[in-house]
C-alpha cells in the first residue's frame, strides 16, 4: 500500500497542532483580568489603542473580554450581541444570560476547532453581573469551546497564569472599586516593572447599582481619579474608599435587528487583522 505525498497524520497528531497553533497566537496576546469587586465586576486590559477594544458590552448586564486575533473575537462579539437582541426581543430580556452566551461560544469554537483547517487564535470571557454579588456570572471559553465556570476572578492572555498568581495573592471578597483596580494592575506588571498610564489600560465595570444598562467603561478624568484614589490607598497603607460610578449611560455600543436563528452556524475568520497594537 502506497503512501500519500506528505505522509499520513492521525486525528490526534491534526488536533494538538491546532491545539499548539492556537496557543502560540494566543501567547502573544497582553493578559486581561476580569474580577468581582464590592459593587459589581471588573475589567482591566493593557491596551493602547483607542480603536481596537478588548472590553466590550454584549448586552444589559453583560459584559465581553478577549485577547487573540481581532478579526477573529470580533465577529464573535457581534455575533454574540445578534444572539442576545433577538433573544431578548423574541422572548424577555431575562432569557438572556452569560451562561447562554458561553454556551453559545463554545459550540462555535468548538466546531471550528474540529472542522476546520485553522482554529481561532482566541480567549474570550463571558461575565454577567447579578443582583448580589453570589448571583455573579464569569466564565472563561478556550480556544477548542472549553468552558470554565470561574469563581471571583479570571484571566486571559499570554501571561495567564503569571499573573493569575499574583492576582490571587491581592485578591478578597468584597474590595472596593480602587482597590480591586490596583490588584490588577499590579498583577498585571511584571514584578519591577513599571504600570502603564491611564492612556495605555482599557478599563470598564458592570455596576449592579445602575440602571438598566449595567456596563460602564471607565475613560479620562473618572479614570485617573479613581487611579489617583488606588494610588493613596497603597502609599498609605489603607483601603481606598469605594467610589461609586456615575449613573449617566454611554455610548456603548449598540447594535441593529439583524434576524440570527438561536444556533447560528459556524463563524468564519473575515480578515487577517491582528491586534499589534492593541495586544
Amino acid at each position: 500500500m502506497s503512501i500519500p505525498f506528505g505522509g499520513y497524520a492521525s486525528p490526534e497528531q491534526i488536533m494538538r497542532d491546532r491545539a499548539e497553533y492556537a496557543r502560540k497566537g494566543i501567547a502573544r496576546g497582553r493578559s486581561v483580568v476580569v474580577m468581582q469587586y464590592a459593587d459589581g465586576i471588573l475589567f482591566v486590559a493593557p491596551n493602547p489603542s483607542k480603536a481596537l477594544h478588548k472590553i466590550s458590552e454584549i448586552y444589559d448586564r453583560i459584559g465581553f473580554a478577549a485577547v487573540g486575533r481581532y478579526n477573529e473575537f470580533e465577529s464573535l462579539r457581534l455575533a454574540g450581541i445578534r444572539y442576545a437582541d433577538i433573544n431578548g426581543y423574541t422572548f424577555n430580556r431575562n432569557d438572556v444570560t452569560g451562561r447562554g452566551l458561553a454556551n453559545l461560544y463554545a459550540q462555535h469554537l468548538g466546531m471550528i476547532f474540529t472542522e476546520s483547517i485553522k482554529s481561532f487564535e482566541v480567549e474570550i470571557v463571558v461575565a454577567e453581573v447579578g443582583d448580589a454579588p453570589e448571583d455573579d456570572q464569569i466564565y472563561r471559553i478556550t480556544f477548542d469551546g472549553s468552558v470554565f465556570d470561574e469563581q471571583g476572578m479570571a484571566v486571559i492572555g499570554g501571561q495567564a497564569e503569571a499573573v493569575g498568581g499574583r492576582l490571587k495573592e491581592r485578591y478578597s471578597d468584597g474590595l472596593p472599586l480602587p482597590q480591586a483596580l490596583d490588584a490588577a494592575l499590579t498583577a498585571l506588571t511584571e514584578p519591577g516593572g513599571e504600570r502603564p498610564p491611564a492612556t495605555q489600560i482599557e478599563v470598564a465595570v458592570l455596576d449592579r447599582g445602575r440602571e438598566h444598562r449595567k456596563f460602564l467603561r471607565l475613560t479620562g478624568p473618572r479614570l485617573e481619579k479613581l487611579l489617583e484614589a488606588a494610588k493613596e490607598g497603597r502609599e498609605g497603607g489603607q483601603q481606598p474608599a469605594a467610589e461609586q460610578a456615575p449613573t449617566e449611560q454611554t455610548g456603548a455600543e449598540q447594535t441593529g435587528a439583524e434576524q440570527a436563528p438561536d444556533t447560528a452556524p459556524p463563524i468564519a475568520p473575515d480578515g487577517d487583522i491582528d491586534t499589534g497594537s492593541g495586544e
